[in-house]
C-alpha cells in the first residue's frame, strides 16, 4: 500500500506558526485516513522551530528552490534568518518520505515550507506568488509528486496510477 506524506496541520495538529491547524475535510482525505496511508510531518517543527513561532516568508520574491541553493533566505517579519530550520525540516520530511516509501505528498499551499504552487511573496502583506516552499521543492527534486490540499482528486488519481500494473 502506497503511503502519502502530509502536512501535520492538515491532520488537525496545531503546528502552524500561530498554533492553529488546517484540518482537511474531504472524502478522499477521509478514505486515505481510514486506509492508514497518511504519514504526517510539520517540516518547520521537525527543523526545530517552536509553536507558536513568528510567521516567516521567503525573501525577495524567491521560492524554496532558491533557499535550497542558498540564493535566498527564509526570514521572519522581524528579519531573523530561519533558513537553516526550514532546510533541516525539509531534509527530515524527505527522510520520512523515503522511510515510508511515500511517492506522493499533500502539503499546505502558500506555506514557505509546504506550498506546492504558491508561496507568500516575502513582503508580509498577504500576497502570494507562484513557487514552491522549501520542503515541496526538495521533495519534487527527489521525485516525489507534490500536491496541495486543493488538488486531492489529482493526488488520488496519481495514487491510483501508482497502484496500477
Amino acid at each position: 500500500m502506497h503511503k502519502i506524506l502530509i502536512s501535520a496541520c492538515q491532520l488537525g495538529e496545531g503546528v502552524r506558526h500561530n498554533g492553529a491547524h488546517k484540518l482537511i475535510e474531504h472524502p478522499v482525505f477521509r478514505r486515505w485516513q481510514s486506509e492508514g496511508r497518511l504519514v504526517g510531518i510539520c517540516p518547520e517543527v521537525a527543523g526545530g522551530l517552536p509553536v507558536p513561532r513568528p510567521a516567516a516568508e521567503i525573501e525577495g520574491g524567491q521560492d524554496g528552490s532558491a533557499v535550497l541553493a542558498r540564493h535566498a533566505k527564509v526570514r521572519t517579519q522581524g528579519g531573523d534568518d530561519v533558513s537553516a530550520a526550514f532546510i533541516a525540516g525539509a531534509e527530515r520530511a524527505l527522510a520520512l518520505a523515503v522511510r515510508h516509501g511515500c511517492r506522493i505528498a499533500v502539503l499546505k499551499e502558500r506555506s514557505p515550507s509546504c506550498g506546492s504552487s504558491f508561496v507568500y511573496d516575502g513582503r508580509f502583506a498577504g500576497s502570494v506568488q507562484q513557487g514552491a516552499g522549501v520542503t515541496a521543492a526538495l521533495l519534487r527534486a527527489k521525485g516525489v509528486l507534490v500536491f496541495s490540499e486543493d488538488q486531492l482528486d489529482a493526488a488520488d488519481a496519481a495514487l491510483q496510477a501508482l497502484a496500477s500494473p
